[in-house]
């Protein structure tokens, strides 16, 4: 075995690991070999000359008290436990019957030779680094595309399966996207290309290593407007929050600290080719730009949007809003299936409650159609949002 440090490189390379993990992998291999050859309760310790490309085992014997409790270990499983002799410690008055000069915490070290167990050793060691290489690429990956979590991945759809589960071919990786993670009215065929979320890197003992893949969350939502819209990939546009009723809309807020720049234009684009190319990506969900407010008043009366209200009153308190609105915008309010309101109260953290008053809301007049309008300064109507 004195080239065995060079196959290990060599696996290394192969398997696309770094060198110093393939040899942490030799390491717990032989360790876990020379156990096997021993006892489970022995102590081992690998030590590694990489200039002349040779390694040593080295059985570790630890000198304690005569009445520590390491001195024994348990064996066996829950509720019928054994103590059995420790063979990697030693009482002090046995050590010193070797060596007189030896005390506490001392250790006493014996070469452990591999080969002179022959073909068994050989085959086990196959084993256990086969076992232990195989682990350190499972943790390579894992830690790669953990650091992706939250950003969109691009697959190619391999099979479906009974369970409606989608599995998704993502580099070295299968991606599996479940019924509850795809937008309603979605179906894919094998060899279709999909954009998703990554949700997190999970070990299962089905799957193994995989990524969970979604359509649904409002993060996903964020990731896309971020890929289509530079203002916001770029931090001058800062979505604060989305919520969303997958495929059939949602609403996101916006702002910016910049004057210059106007959040939802930039987020439309030019003739709505920017939110469209989003909405399209979402099966057609429609999408409603919302300019953030720090005010609770105003955010949860543009969240109502298109509805317009007469008068908010906010308890910042119990997180609760209570909204006056004329007969005529309830239904607005509401929207189809309570999915206005619904959204609105995701998007702004409020419970919202709408509370119907007497009168009939006036369209607002477009500034097109009257240029000529003189500016008002009267305040009164600013000042009943707040009552």
């Amino acid at each position: 075995m004195e080239k065995i440090l060079d196959i290990i490189e060599a696996i290394a390379h192969e398997k696309n690991i770094s060198k110093e993990h393939a040899i942490e992998a030799f390491k717990d291999a032989l360790i876990n070999t020379a156990k096997k050859l021993t006892s489970f309760t022995s102590t081992f310790e690998v030590n590694i000359d990489h200039d002349t490309k040779k390694y040593s085992v080295f059985k570790v014997i630890t000198v304690v008290a005569d009445n520590d409790k390491q001195l024994y270990a348990e064996v066996g499983k829950e509720g019928n436990k054994q103590k059995i002799e420790s063979d990697s410690f030693i009482p002090l008055s046995e050590a010193k019957e070797f060596d007189d000069s030896l005390e506490l915490g001392d250790q006493l070290k014996e070469e452990f030779i591999l080969e002179e167990h022959g073909r068994t050793a050989s085959a086990n060691l196959f084993r256990e680094l086969e076992y232990h290489i195989q682990r350190r690429v499972e943790q390579d990956l894992f830690e790669k595309y953990r650091e992706k979590v939250g950003t969109v991945m691009l697959g190619v759809v391999n099979r479906i399966d009974s369970e409606d589960n989608t599995h998704v071919e993502i580099g070295e990786l299968k991606g599996i996207m479940s019924l509850r993670n795809r937008i309603k009215g979605e179906k894919y065929k094998r060899g279709d290309s999909i954009r998703a979320l990554l949700r997190y890197v999970s070990v299962d003992p089905e799957y193994g290593l995989y990524l969970e893949l979604t359509r649904t969350s409002p993060r996903f939502l964020e990731a896309l407007m971020a890929s289509e819209v530079p203002e916001i990939d770029d931090g001058v546009v800062v979505i604060t929050a989305a919520a969303r009723i997958p495929g059939e809309r949602a609403k996101i807020a916006l702002k910016t600290e910049q004057m210059n720049v106007d959040p939802i234009g930039a987020a439309v684009g030019v003739k709505g080719v920017r939110i469209n190319a989003v909405s399209e990506e979402l099966n057609g969900e429609n999408i409603d730009c919302i300019e953030f407010s720090p005010i609770p008043e105003v955010f949860i009366t543009r969240a109502l949007s298109p509805a317009i209200s007469q008068s908010i009153k906010v308890d910042a308190a119990s997180k609760k809003a209570v909204v006056n609105i004329t007969g005529d915008q309830k239904a607005k309010a509401i929207g189809k299936s309570g999915i206005n309101i619904r959204l609105a109260s995701m998007l702004t953290g409020y419970t919202i409650e709408l509370n119907e008053i007497e009168g009939v809301t006036e369209r607002q007049v477009d500034s097109s159609e009257n240029a000529d309008t003189e500016k008002t300064t009267d305040t009164t109507a600013l000042a009943d949002l707040f009552k």
